[in-house]
C-alpha cells in the first residue's frame, strides 16, 4: 500500500503533511501576529487572499460530499441489514450508547470545572474588554440561538417534509431520517427491484470517496490556512488570560479519551488502547484540523473499516449517524463553557440545576451542526436559563476554535468507538478482526474496503 500521496515510491505520510501544515501556518501567524499585529495590512492582506482562500475551498470540498455521503451511507447500511427489524435494534444499541457516553463526558467535565472554578480567577477589566471586542460577533450568536427551537417540535422535525430542502439546509437529522426510510424500504421490496438501486447507490459512495481523495492531497495547504488566520488574529493575546478555561476544556477532554474512552476500550473491545487510537490517526488528525464531525466522515469511515475491520453495513449506518448525535467532546465543552460563565457572572448554581446544565448540554450536543462553530449558538441558550446574559458567550469566541479542534477530535473518537461497540453488541466484529496491515495515508479507490 502507497504511503505517498501522489506517486508510487514512498514518501512523506499523509498525517505528517497535514501536521506539519499546521505547525507552518500556526507558526507563521504568532509571527506575524507579534511582530507586525493582526491588524497590519499585510498580515490580514495574507490572510485574506491566500490563507483564508485556501482553508475555505478544502473546508468546502468536505462539505460539498457530506449530503450525498451521509444519505447513501445510511441507505446502504439500513439495505445491508436485510432486516427492517433489525434497524431497529442497532439503531436503538447506537442512540443507547450515544447518551450514555455523551452524559459521561458532560460529567467529567461539570465536576473538573465545579472543582477548579476558572471563571472565579478572571479579571473583571479582562471580561470587558473581550466583550466589547466579540460584542457584535456575539449579537450574531444570540439571534441564531433564538431561532433555535428544542422540545417536542425537536423531534417532530426530525422527520422532514423536503429531503432536497434538508440537504440544502444541511439537516443532517432530516438526511438521517430519510435514508433510514429509503433503506428500510429497499429491504421491503422484492431483491430484483432493489438491486438497480443499491447498486446506484453504491456508485455514489464509489465517486464521493474519489472526490475524497482529491480533498486530501491540498488537505496540508488547507489546513495551513485554517490555523493562519486563528493565530494571526489573535496570537497569544487570548489564551493568557483564559488559560485556565482552556486547560480545563483541554484537561478533560483528554481525561475523557484516556479515563472513560480507554477504559471501553480494554475492557470492553479488549483492546489497547495504544493499538486502538494508533489505529484511529488519520481520522483524528482530519477531525482536529478541519473542527467538524461532518467534514470528518468520509475519513472516519474509511479508517472504521479498513483500519479497524468493522462491517460496511455496521460503519455506514452507526457513523453518519454518530456524527450528528454521538457529541462527546461538545457535550463536555458546553457544560464546562456554561459553569464557566456562570463563574465569571457571578451566577452560583446548586446541585439540581448543575444536573440540568448536564441534561441540556447532552441534549444540545445531539442538535449541534457538524460544522466548525456549530455548538456556539446552542450555548446562548443554555445561558439564558440561568441568567448569564447571552452576549457572555463573546467572552470565548476568540479562542473557541483551538477549543472546537480539540473537542471535534473527540467527538470522532467517540463516533468510531461506538461503531466498533455496537458492531461488537451485535455479534457482527470482535478483536480478532482487526486487519493485521492497515494504513489511510494515502486514499485510492484500492485502498478502500468494498463497501457491499
Amino acid at each position: 500500500m502507497s504511503e505517498s500521496i501522489g506517486g508510487n515510491g514512498p514518501g512523506m505520510k499523509l498525517h505528517t503533511k497535514i501536521l506539519l501544515g499546521l505547525l507552518v501556518g500556526a507558526l507563521l501567524g504568532i509571527a506575524g501576529n507579534l511582530t507586525l499585529g493582526g491588524d497590519d495590512p499585510l498580515v490580514a492582506g495574507v490572510n485574506h487572499y491566500l490563507a483564508n482562500p485556501l482553508g475555505q475551498v478544502f473546508l468546502r470540498m468536505l462539505f460539498m460530499i457530506v449530503i450525498p455521503l451521509v444519505f447513501a451511507s445510511i441507505a446502504l447500511g439500513v439495505a445491508g441489514l436485510g432486516d427492517v427489524r433489525r434497524v431497529g435494534r442497532v439503531g436503538g444499541k447506537a442512540i443507547a450508547y450515544f447518551f450514555v457516553s455523551t452524559a459521561l463526558a458532560a460529567t467529567l467535565g461539570l465536576l473538573l470545572v465545579d472543582t477548579l472554578k476558572p471563571g472565579e480567577a478572571l479579571d473583571p477589566s479582562v471580561r470587558e474588554e473581550l466583550l466589547a471586542s466579540y460584542s457584535s460577533d456575539a449579537s450574531t450568536r444570540v439571534e441564531a440561538a433564538a431561532n433555535t427551537n428544542f422540545g417536542v417540535q425537536t423531534l417532530i422535525n426530525v422527520v422532514t417534509r423536503n429531503p432536497v430542502k434538508s440537504a440544502a439546509d444541511l439537516d443532517m437529522l432530516g438526511i438521517i431520517f430519510f435514508g433510514i426510510m429509503f433503506g428500510a424500504a429497499l429491504t421491503l421490496i422484492p431483491g430484483e427491484r432493489a438491486k438497480p438501486m443499491i447498486g446506484v447507490l453504491q456508485a455514489l459512495e464509489d465517486v464521493v470517496i474519489k472526490i475524497v481523495e482529491i480533498a486530501m492531497r491540498i488537505a496540508p495547504f488547507g489546513v495551513a490556512g485554517l490555523i493562519y488566520g486563528v493565530t494571526s488574529r489573535f496570537g497569544f493575546e487570548l489564551l493568557v488570560p483564559l488559560g485556565a478555561y482552556v486547560l480545563v476544556v483541554l484537561g478533560a477532554l483528554l481525561l475523557h479519551v484516556v479515563v472513560t474512552l480507554s477504559a471501553i476500550v480494554r475492557f470492553y473491545l479488549g483492546i489497547s488502547p495504544v493499538t486502538y487510537f494508533g489505529r484511529l490517526r488519520s481520522a483524528l488528525v482530519t477531525a482536529f484540523s478541519t473542527s467538524s464531525s461532518s467534514a470528518t466522515l468520509p475519513t472516519a469511515l474509511a479508517t472504521a473499516e479498513q483500519n479497524l475491520g468493522v462491517p460496511p453495513h455496521i460503519a455506514g449506518f452507526v457513523l453518519p449517524l454518530g456524527s450528528t448525535m454521538c457529541m462527546n467532546g461538545t457535550a463536555l465543552f458546553e457544560g464546562v463553557t456554561v459553569i464557566f460563565l456562570c463563574q465569571v457572572f457571578g451566577a452560583d448554581l446548586s446541585v439540581g440545576q448543575t444536573v440540568v446544565v448536564m441534561l441540556m448540554s447532552v441534549i444540545t450536543a445531539i442538535g449541534a451542526a457538524g460544522v466548525p462553530g456549530g455548538s456556539i449558538p446552542l450555548l446562548v441558550g443554555i445561558l439564558a436559563m440561568f441568567g448569564v446574559p447571552g452576549e457572555g458567550i463573546a467572552i470565548i469566541l476568540g479562542i473557541d476554535r483551538i477549543l472546537d479542534m480539540s473537542r471535534t477530535t473527540v467527538n470522532v473518537a467517540g463516533d468510531i468507538t461506538a461503531t466498533a461497540v455496537v458492531a461488537k453488541w451485535e455479534k457482527s466484529w470482535d478483536a480478532s478482526m482487526l486487519p493485521a496491515t492497515y494504513g489511510l495515508d494515502h486514499l485510492e479507490s484500492a485502498d478502500v474496503v468494498p463497501r457491499h
